[in-house]
């Protein structure tokens, strides 16, 4: 399922803080709105931020009122500094919002209003390409594993990481799409329990076969994943 999506002129996005337990999506509205989600972690993974960071761009482009270019652009790069400063470790972040800067200024002779459909035109060509190349990246990675593989999961790298299929993860989809047999073993992932919550959560809807390792206070050398690696 994807984890970010456009709808209804807003963004809508499952917010990750209450997996496992309640699936609920939050609808974004501004792009305050956005920069929350992405600094209090109700989206994180490089890709899904990317994507949820395009989102915004094109709803800061909807909810801009200025009447000509030069001063769209101007709002376009406000909201650029305030989605970049939620989380400027992510270099999906601005990479996302430059280049929906760089598409708007791209067309000079555009006015404000083909400049707003562009914007969005722009965002859900990120989050389409995001969701291709992981079907391609798990195709390939598949072929790679072997039939009856166990396999050691770290963190989350699903469909809840990206826009949808996910990159790691998604090479265990595709394995288990392709009938290949595999068991996958799910390390917690402290402090913030990915592996726990949220991948274990993303196999157990998809039927792929696992199990959660826990991991100790004397950490992964001497825990059962760590007798896995």
């Amino acid at each position: 399922m994807p984890s970010v999506w456009w709808k209804d002129n807003a963004v809508q996005l499952i917010d990750q803080r209450l997996l496992p337990t309640r699936l609920e999506t939050a609808t974004l509205h501004t792009v305050a709105d956005v920069a929350a989600s992405i600094r209090d972690m109700y989206v994180r993974g490089a890709p899904a931020i990317g994507a949820t960071a395009a989102y915004g761009m094109a709803l800061a482009a909807r909810l801009s009122t200025a009447p000509d270019r030069e001063d769209l652009l101007d709002d376009l790069k406000e909201a650029k500094h305030v989605l970049d400063a939620a989380r400027p470790t992510a270099v999906n972040l601005a990479w996302a919002t430059g280049r929906i800067l760089a598409t708007l200024r791209a067309a000079p002779t555009a006015d404000p209003e083909k400049l707003r459909s562009l914007a969005l035109a722009e965002a859900e060509a990120l989050a389409k390409a995001d969701v291709e190349i992981n079907r391609r990246m798990g195709a390939n990675g598949a072929a790679l594993i072997p039939e009856g593989a166990n396999l050691l999961h770290h963190c989350n790298t699903g469909s809840l990481a990206t826009v949808d299929y996910g990159t790691a993860l998604g090479v265990i989809y595709a394995c288990h799409e392709q009938g290949k047999g595999i068991h996958v073993w799910v390390d917690e992932t402290r402090p913030r329990l990915q592996g726990a919550r949220l991948t274990a959560w993303e196999l157990m809807r998809a039927e792929v076969p696992m199990h959660l390792i826990p991991i100790h206070h004397d950490w992964i050398t001497s825990s059962s994943s760590g007798r896995s690696l």
